[in-house]
């Protein structure tokens, strides 16, 4: 179902990745008048929170089908690009929590997948060059150990690493929509996350507060890499608070020059340009079935 981004998140793990209200709100004669134009995919509710605003209908990784189905039908719908947007884990040694990264490309299983230069050029100019354009690397599981980061990094020269660009990136290809991911590092590439936050991320999109709970009276001598954990996440999250604010309407895309970057993996190659305006548009949050 499609709902307003107005929801309210508990528990330990959401606090400490972030969670608190949403910073606004929007009428439904506001919704109903205003077109959207950009699909923003992330992983958990609090980034949709935050991704949620005008010109962007959002989904987390819970709703994957959902995804599917309106990229499917994006050009009937309005919609001409998808964009990953959220936190992601560092791979490149000098990248620490709340810096930034903008993805030249997406490598998953040995390959590459692109993103939109003209969108992607966008992002970093409105960042002001508090961005870096570099790739990220996307896996369907969490990478917790430095030595796994250093791996992982040395294996795809991708310097950060998330669980939803992968996904994105591929569906945009197959229905020609312009891609672009935006990613702020939430766990440097020498952090080790404890078991207890990691236990709060299995039950999907929502964390579970309670499982970190147990997870963290089985294992107390955790505790102070948790509060670490917290305090990087709370920078992250601050980050993604001021950028969202900054980047406005539809995360600065309106309309394509192009039909996007063709389907398939590319290792390299032209990427399509876009013709990039503030559009005026209303979000709302696309929660799971």
């Amino acid at each position: 179902m499609t709902t307003e981004a107005q929801f309210v998140d508990t528990g330990l793990a959401e606090s400490l990745l972030g969670g608190g209200e949403p910073t606004g709100q929007a009428s439904d004669t506001a919704l109903q008048d205003i077109p959207r134009t950009v699909i923003a995919f992330v992983g958990m509710t609090f980034e949709a929170r935050i991704a949620a605003g005008p010109g962007v209908l959002v989904f987390t990784r819970d709703s994957r089908r959902e995804l599917e189905a309106a990229a499917k039908s994006a050009s009937r719908l309005g919609y001409r690009g998808i964009i990953s947007f959220g936190v992601a884990g560092g791979l490149a040694a000098d990248l620490r929590a709340g810096d930034w990264v903008v993805a030249s490309a997406i490598f998953e299983s040995g390959v590459a997948h692109s993103t939109d230069r003209g969108w992607s050029g966008k992002l970093l100019d409105a960042l002001g060059g508090d961005a870096r354009h570099v790739p990220i690397v996307g896996v369907d599981s969490p990478i917790a150990e430095p030595a796994h980061k250093r791996e992982l990094h040395r294996a795809t020269g991708a310097a950060a690493v998330d669980m939803e660009s992968h996904v994105a990136s591929k569906i945009a290809a197959a229905h020609g929509l312009a891609f672009a991911a935006l990613r702020v590092i939430v766990d440097p590439a020498h952090r080790t996350i404890p078991s207890a936050a990691l236990k709060g991320l299995h039950g999907g999109a929502r964390a579970d507060g309670v499982a970190v709970l147990r997870d963290l009276i089985a294992r107390p001598s955790q505790l102070s890499g948790l509060l670490r954990v917290s305090l990087d996440a709370y920078i992250a999250c601050c980050e993604m608070e001021r950028v969202r604010q900054l980047l406005g309407a539809g995360f600065g895309l309106t309309s394509l020059a192009g039909s996007g970057p063709p389907p398939g993996a590319l290792a390299t190659g032209a990427l399509a340009d876009s013709d990039l305006a503030q559009p005026s548009a209303v979000a709302t949050y696309r929660s799971p079935a």
